[in-house]
């Protein structure tokens, strides 16, 4: 008989390392998952793979009055432009906002300018559109344009899997329609739109609502999370509007 419990012993000896990787299981499942953090405005947090690349921190001033301004830690933050409301240096971590090709914590970034507003330049000078790939997703983010898309820009930014894109109009910022051409040419997966006019934005705020875009994407799937959103690795082929506030 003592065999048998010899046998048994070592038997459940090399059971545990199995043992603790199904139980470790779940969690790398959640860790492969993209999670998106909305500050509001256009500063939006994204995390996975243990890496975190901050969009358009701000300081709370103008149209993000109120707002909390985003002073965390982050690996990148990458920004539009330099103005207070989507390039403001309150956060901590590499400050990326001319355009270029960088690479930081082993994520690659093409930043690419483009007119800040509907005059080539002229007013607001440029913005910098912004392409990475981050947790298994190509993301593209045009948060600080609103010039149309050129040819040219349509090649390097591809076809998105998750699409980041001002909505609320105004002088540097794509109106609903325009928005909404841009979504239609560049096909994306997934599309966050930011930088409009909500329930936390000051009366002084110039921008517009999300309404004039929702309307003009009728007929595409909206979903709605509360300020943070989850994105699996595959998303699927069709467009799908997330609202994160």
């Amino acid at each position: 008989m003592a065999w048998k419990s010899t046998f048994i012993r070592r038997f459940f000896i090399n059971l545990l390392p199995l043992t603790g990787f199904i139980l470790c299981f779940p969690k790398l499942a959640k860790a492969q998952r993209v999670t998106i953090t909305s500050f509001g405005h256009s500063a939006l947090l994204i995390k996975a793979e243990g890496k975190s690349v901050l969009i358009n921190p701000f300081k709370a001033v103008g149209c993000t009055k109120g707002l909390k301004e985003p002073k965390v830690n982050a690996n990148v933050i990458l920004a539009s432009s330099e103005l207070a409301d989507e390039g403001a240096r309150v956060a901590r971590g590499p400050f990326l906002v001319k355009p270029g090709s960088y690479r930081i914590k082993g994520i690659a970034f093409e930043g690419f300018a483009a007119p800040h507003d509907r005059v080539g330049g002229r007013r607001f000078g440029q913005a910098t559109i912004w392409r990475w790939k981050q947790g298994g997703l190509n993301f593209a983010h045009l948060g600080g344009s609103a010039a149309p898309l050129k040819p040219e820009d349509k090649i390097l930014i591809g076809r998105p899997d998750v699409l980041i894109i001002g909505v609320g109009g105004s002088s540097k910022v794509y109106n609903g329609a325009e928005a909404s051409e841009i979504v239609k040419i560049l096909n994306p997966r997934r599309v966050i739109p930011v930088q409009y006019l909500d329930k936390r934005s000051p009366k002084s705020c110039d921008l517009n609502t999300i309404n004039s875009f929702i309307d003009a994407m009728e007929g595409i799937e909206i979903q709605k999370s509360k300020r943070i959103l989850n994105l699996p690795k595959k998303l699927g082929d069709r467009t799908i509007i997330e609202i994160i506030n």
